[in-house]
């Protein structure tokens, strides 16, 4: 269940300082996938939670040179054994989309949601994953009725050239076939 503060029951609580109101009137109704692991490919650490706290030491890792003074975050990150972190309340923008469009609408952050998974754009994901994605999903449309399963997308569909992710290897029929079939589906 999502609380009137946008909080989903289901979820750990860890609390990023990289977020901020939506525009006035601007409603959710958008809902991106997304991937990250850090580093590339290790899963189970605290650095993408160190990431989206602000807490990362980009000395730990070669490649977290990229992320020194980066801030950004996403609503939910979801754990390869299913286990669901908010970092961010619904009803807030979280800061996952970046430079973005969907239907010629840009700044996607406003009207959108993030879900991370813990994974690579190269890499398939956990069952687990799928069963988590597609539960916060159906609260998501319960809650928010302008996010349809037409206007769910992965980043690469916001930010096509600049982001590849949640990859190739996304199931995206699987996925949507785990959400009620009550009406027709858009692939991201």
């Amino acid at each position: 269940m999502i609380d009137i503060t946008g909080v989903y029951d289901k979820a750990i609580q860890l609390t990023s300082p990289f977020f901020n109101e939506r525009p006035e009137s601007v409603q959710v109704s958008l809902l991106v996938v997304h991937c990250i692991s850090l580093p590339e490919g290790v899963y189970g650490g605290k650095q993408i939670e160190q990431l989206f706290t602000g807490c990362l030491d980009c000395n730990q890792h070669p490649s977290f040179s990229d992320l020194e003074g980066l801030e950004v975050s996403a609503h939910c990150v979801i754990r390869r054994d299913g286990r669901v972190e908010q970092y961010v309340p619904f009803d807030k923008r979280a800061w996952h989309a970046g430079v973005s469009s969907f239907d010629g609408v840009e700044a996607c952050n406003d009207y959108s949601i993030g879900i991370e998974l813990e994974g690579t754009d190269k890499s398939a994901y956990t069952r687990a994953q799928y069963k988590a994605l597609s539960e916060l999903t159906v609260e998501l449309l319960n809650h928010y009725p302008l996010l349809t399963k037409q206007r769910i997308i992965g980043h690469s569909g916001i930010a096509p050239g600049r982001k590849s992710d949640p990859g190739y290897l996304f199931d995206w029929g699987y996925y949507f076939s785990l959400l009620p079939q009550d009406n027709t589906i858009g692939l991201g």
